[in-house]
């Protein structure tokens, strides 16, 4: 196996293990909390070490949040998820490019359209796949059931992927620098 090989085996996991814990640690906090976190380790994932890691950690996510925290309660509900994971993060890496190599103005626009295309994707994601599809196919769910999933899979979703978004594009420029003079010395 080539170090190449490795390196991205090895960041792709410790985004992974870095997520689960977030996720545990912020699950009593609520939505917000857990969700932007969630949001801002995919869109860093995505600029910091690849699409390809960014989407094994995108699919992952809800997978690990089923299995370790039992959260969501359906597991009809998790490709969908992944989904909208893989949505935010594929939208954001090429909307913003190589715009954090070089950081004019230009890139900060196409930071902020990434932002906003991203967040917006991955609510559409959401918000079409389950609230507008997977909740009429679980049985036995009564409409407060449905009300309290829609409105989870709804507005909260934008909300967490603008929050998560922006922290990963204002903290990345910093974490770049940091990890280009790590490697210098």
């Amino acid at each position: 196996m080539n170090k190449k090989r490795i390196l991205w085996i090895a960041q792709t996991a410790v985004f992974i293990a870095v997520l689960v814990t977030i996720q545990a640690v912020t699950r009593p906090f609520g939505q917000f909390v857990t969700g932007s976190f969630v949001n801002f380790l995919l869109v860093t994932a995505a600029i910091i070490v690849g699409l390809p890691s960014a989407a094994v950690v995108a699919i992952f996510s809800p997978i690990g949040a089923f299995l370790i925290l039992g959260i969501p309660a359906f597991p009809i509900l998790i490709p969908f998820m992944m989904a909208g994971n893989l949505v935010l993060v594929v939208v954001f890496h090429f909307v913003a490019g190589k715009s954090f190599e070089k950081l004019d103005k230009i890139a900060y626009l196409r930071i902020c359209a990434a932002v906003v295309a991203g967040a917006v994707s991955k609510f559409l994601v959401l918000w079409i796949g389950i609230v507008q599809i997977a909740l009429q196919f679980i049985p036995d769910l009564r409409q407060p059931q449905i009300d309290a999933m829609a409105a989870m899979f709804s507005w909260p979703q934008l909300v967490t992927a603008l929050i998560g978004s922006t922290l990963a594009a204002i903290i990345i420029p910093t974490l770049k620098k940091a990890l280009k003079a790590s490697k210098a010395s």
